[in-house]
């Protein structure tokens, strides 16, 4: 049977669906009311944390930027709950913009809240239309999971990618590591070296559902999920 792939509520879902479904798995669309954490995590075999609003600032401690206005209390309160019981029952994880950027919260770290204010806008981050427009590339770090499960399309360090955030990681959580990074040196991914699959990336690979181009990493994680 497929591994089912619980998938965290978004505006979205359909990409991330199709995404779960190529890859081989079974989604599952959440809901905050009606799928507890505890439920999902012991029924589920994987988990993928998806886009959307802002993460508030005073989960990791800070006051609020002026442009930081789009925030989902109780989704944050969910996602963050669901994270922290996902990596203690070392669910494999694929965590996607926002996602990446609450695995990271969840786990202690902290967000720049603002990518133009507080880093620059040399590179180019929010390029909306038409979603899986390349906006920039990533440097991939060899040996990585992520440079593993790319393979050939990875093999000169770089990948274009997607762009659609005005946040990013910031403190980076204990044990997680650094394996992609913007050229304004925004980091676009993370992962957990000794979970059993834990990788989060800053842009929206779903959006490349029809050309398949990052369906690898939906592979990874349904591939972990088998297990």
């Amino acid at each position: 049977m497929p591994p089912h792939i619980a998938i965290a509520p978004c505006r979205k879902m359909p990409d991330y669906v199709e995404s779960v479904r190529l890859a081989g798995g079974d989604p599952w669309e959440l809901g905050h009311a009606a799928d507890p954490v505890e439920t999902v995590v012991s029924s589920c075999a994987g988990l993928l944390l998806t886009g959307g609003a802002d993460v508030a600032p005073e989960r990791y401690g800070e006051a609020r930027h002026s442009t930081v206005v789009d925030v989902d209390a109780a989704r944050d309160a969910y996602e963050i709950a669901l994270v922290r019981a996902a990596l203690a029952a070392d669910l494999p994880i694929l965590a996607i913009c926002r996602g990446l950027q609450v695995m990271n919260v969840a786990a202690g770290g902290s967000l720049v809240q603002d990518i133009p204010s507080q880093v620059g806008t040399a590179v180019p981050h929010q390029v909306s239309d038409p979603k899986d427009a390349i906006a920039h590339d990533v440097t991939v770090v060899a040996g990585s999971r992520l440079a593993g499960m790319m393979g050939e399309a990875a093999a000169g360090g770089r990948l274009a990618v997607n762009s659609r955030h005005h946040q990013s990681v910031r403190r980076i959580a204990d044990g997680f590591v650094v394996t992609s990074v913007a050229p304004d040196g925004v980091i676009e991914a993370l992962e957990l070296p000794q979970a059993r699959f834990c990788v989060g990336v800053q842009w929206h690979p779903e959006n490349f559902v029809a050309s398949r181009t990052f369906l690898p990493l939906f592979a990874g994680l349904v591939s972990a999920a088998r297990i």
